[in-house]
């Protein structure tokens, strides 16, 4: 499920939120969209964009300091206004939000640099900082501060991450965004280089089929919290769950070969979503057949 905009890793502020938290949770979103952005978007060079990122930075540092009275002049007055306002109201943590600076500053140095993970532990250290944040800061607004269901949003967070990058690995290898560890590659006996629309392998869907695996696997680790929380804030956990284990029954049923074209929901999945968050906490749960 996707973010109020684009931003990929932000549970939708949706009719399934109270009132009282769509205010913070947009601001939250336009925090991580704006930052994002920052990282990624537009033709400004990489010194250029770590440079606007130390700024967002110590604006953020700022307006924690002092929600209640943020500093005049500073930068992006449209997202570290209402942010004041939900860190005074809220008492938000200050440790997620810089944790997301922190992944966006390594998007920028990597792909200026063309770098890639070396391993799926490097990947999983960026998915701790790029998407499990996005999940505590919500969590906190819900008043859930259990270290179980904490650390069970950090698997959904991630495992939601994972799918992401598999999902489009079609938009990110030509970008030179280089999501697939290098020894995963390696063992494979995979060329990165060639994994072009034009370039079926056998080998690059065996690597792909692990790497979903492996994800859904992180999701079935996390999903009992979306059954164990109450009223909305469940309701809308399910379906993000089940969203993410529907974009990879998708990638499989074309065959793991999403680098040569990107699967997404549809209209016609929403049924098939519905019914299998109605069904999460049953002896089926989150049963890959349809209804």
């Amino acid at each position: 499920m996707q973010g109020v905009a684009h931003y990929e890793n932000f549970p939708v502020a949706s009719w399934l939120c109270p009132p009282r938290l769509r205010a913070p949770i947009v601001a939250l979103y336009h925090y991580a969209r704006t930052a994002d952005d920052i990282a990624d978007e537009g033709d400004a060079s990489a010194d250029q964009r770590q440079a606007d990122l130390q700024t967002y930075r110590d604006t953020l540092l700022q307006a924690w300091q002092a929600p209640a009275s943020p500093p005049d002049g500073r930068r992006w007055p449209e997202v570290f206004g209402p942010l004041a306002q939900a860190m005074d109201t809220h008492q938000l943590p200050l440790a997620p939000m810089l944790d997301l600076l922190d992944a966006f500053e390594q998007d920028v140095r990597y792909t200026a640099g063309g770098q890639r993970y070396a391993n799926l532990d490097e990947l999983l250290d960026y998915c701790r900082r790029s998407a499990n944040p996005v999940g505590r800061l919500l969590l906190h607004l819900y008043g859930v501060h259990q270290p179980r269901d904490l650390q069970q949003s950090d698997d959904i967070c991630t495992a939601l991450q994972l799918i992401n990058f598999w999902q489009d690995l079609s938009r990110d290898l030509p970008r030179q965004r280089h999501y697939l560890p290098q020894d995963l590659l390696e063992r494979h006996g995979i060329d990165p280089g060639a994994l072009t629309p034009a370039h079926d392998s056998a080998a690059a869907r065996r690597l792909v089929a692990e790497l979903v695996t492996h994800a859904r696997a992180l999701m079935h680790r996390g999903a009992p919290l979306a059954v164990r929380l109450p009223g909305r804030i469940g309701w809308e956990l399910r379906l993000v769950v089940q969203g993410g284990l529907r974009i990879l029954e998708l990638i499989e049923r074309d065959q793991h070969r999403s680098w040569q074209r990107r699967p997404r929901l549809r209209a016609t999945d929403v049924p098939v979503l519905l019914w299998r968050a109605l069904r999460m906490g049953t002896p089926a749960t989150m049963a890959p057949s349809t209804p």
